[in-house]
C-alpha cells in the first residue's frame, strides 16, 4: 500500500494517525518510539529478504504454511533477531506459498479481528499491530505475552501440549483433536478459578463462531501459570475470519465441534448450523450459570456498531471489508436463531 495514505493508527485503528499513536506506543513498546516501517522488503518481492526470513522463522497458522519471525526493538526500529537472541515481538508476513486465497489480506484480517475482540467485546488479547515492509506491504506483529515485564519467562502450555498431541506422533491433524467441551473439562483439572476463567473461554468460542474463525484449534488456547502457581487462560491470539481465505472452512476447527461424545442439540439437528440453543447448552454443560449465559449471549447476539466502525477503519481492501461485514451479519443471524429457547 501507499504508506503516505495511512489515516488510522496501525495498532488501535484510531483516526487521524499516519503512524503508531501514543496509545499504541504505550501498549506495544512500553512508551518507546517505534517506526511502523521496517528496513527491509517483504519476502514476496525480495528473494534475499525471503531467505533471511526463512532462516529466522518457524511455521504456524491456518494451514501450517504461514511463517513467523522474531523481532527486537533497537533504536526505535524493529529488526530481525540474531541467532540465540530472544525477541519480544513476533512478525507474521503474508504467506509465501499459497494454500489459501487472498493471502495479501491475512495480516489486516487478523489485526482487525483482534481489535474487534478487544475494543468491541472486552476480550483480553495479545497486543498487536500492523507493521509495513519497506515496499509498503503490511505484516502482522504481536508482542509476546509469555514474558513478564521484568523479562521472566512465563510458564505456558497450549492444549495440544496438555493432551500430548504432536504432528510427529498424531499426524497433520493433531491440533484438531476433540471438542471444545473437552478443553473445558481439562481446564477444570488445572484452573482453580474455573468459574471465572470458563466464562472467558466461553466468550472466545462464541466470538470465534460469530467472526467465522474456523481455525481455533488446540494450539490456539493456552494456560499460563501465575506467580502463585495457579493457572489462568492466556490472552486470546490468532483470531481471524478464516472463511475469507478458505471459503469451504468449517464452523469450528476441532473435529468434534462444540460437544463431546457426538452430542447434538435438537436445534442443530433441525437447522444444520450452530445457533443460540447450541451455545446455551454448551455453556450449561461446561458448568456456567444460566443467568451468566444469558448475559454473555445477549452481548454477542446484538449487532455491535463498534464492529462496523473498526472494519471501516481497518487496512483490509474495500471489497474485503464488505465481505468481512457480510460474514459477520450472516453469523449474527445464525446465532439469533432459537429452536426451543425463548430469547
Amino acid at each position: 500500500m501507499n504508506l503516505d495514505e495511512i489515516k488510522y493508527c496501525p495498532c488501535t485503528l484510531a483516526k487521524g494517525f499516519d503512524k503508531y499513536s501514543p496509545a499504541a506506543l504505550r501498549l506495544l513498546f512500553d512508551r518507546k518510539k517505534a517506526n511502523h516501517i521496517l528496513d527491509f522488503n517483504a519476502p514476496t518481492v525480495d528473494e534475499e529478504a525471503a531467505e533471511k526470513l526463512r532462516q529466522n522463522s518457524t511455521t504456524i497458522s491456518i494451514s501450517g504454511a504461514q511463517f513467523k519471525q522474531s523481532l527486537a526493538l533497537e533504536r526505535n526500529k524493529l529488526r530481525l533477531t540474531e541467532q540465540g537472541e530472544k525477541g519480544r515481538y513476533i512478525l507474521k508476513p503474508r504467506p509465501v506459498r499459497p494454500p489459501f486465497g487472498k493471502a495479501e489480506e491475512l495480516p489486516a484480517n487478523e489485526h482487525l479481528t483482534m481489535q474487534i475482540a478487544k475494543q468491541a467485546y472486552g476480550i483480553v488479547i495479545a497486543d498487536c499491530a500492523l507493521v509495513f515492509f519497506k515496499n509498503g506491504e503490511p505484516a502482522y506483529i504481536t508482542k509476546r505475552f509469555d514474558y513478564a515485564s521484568d523479562g521472566r519467562k512465563i510458564t505456558q502450555e497450549d492444549f495440544a501440549s496438555i493432551y500430548g498431541k504432536s504432528k510427529e506422533k498424531d499426524g497433520e491433524s493433531y491440533r484438531n483433536y476433540g471438542s471444545y467441551e473437552d478443553i473445558a473439562t481439562s481446564m477444570k483439572k488445572y484452573v482453580m478459578a474455573y468459574a471465572v476463567e470458563v466464562e472467558k473461554y466461553f466468550e472466545r468460542i462464541v466470538f470465534n463462531y460469530l467472526f467465522s474463525n474456523g481455525d481455533a484449534n488446540l494450539k490456539n488456547f493456552a494456560l499460563q501459570q501465575t506467580k502463585s502457581g495457579d493457572y489462568l487462560l492466556s490472552p486470546a491470539y490468532d483470531l481471524m475470519d478464516t472463511s475469507i481465505h478458505i471459503p469451504t472452512d468449517s464452523f469450528f476447527a476441532l473435529s468434534d465441534g462444540l460437544f463431546s461424545n457426538d452430542y447434538e442439540t435438537e436445534s442443530f439437528k433441525a437447522l444444520g448450523f450452530y445457533a443460540y440453543d447450541d451455545f446455551f447448552e454448551f455453556g450449561l454443560r461446561i458448568g456456567m450459570l444460566e443467568s451468566r449465559l444469558r448475559t454473555i449471549l445477549d452481548k454477542y447476539r446484538i449487532k455491535n456498531q463498534k464492529v462496523m466502525t473498526l472494519t471501516r477503519s481497518s487496512f483490509l481492501t474495500e471489497p474485503i471489508k464488505e465481505v468481512y461485514l457480510h460474514h459477520y451479519t450472516d453469523r449474527l443471524q445464525m446465532l439469533n436463531n432459537s429452536f426451543s429457547r425463548k430469547i
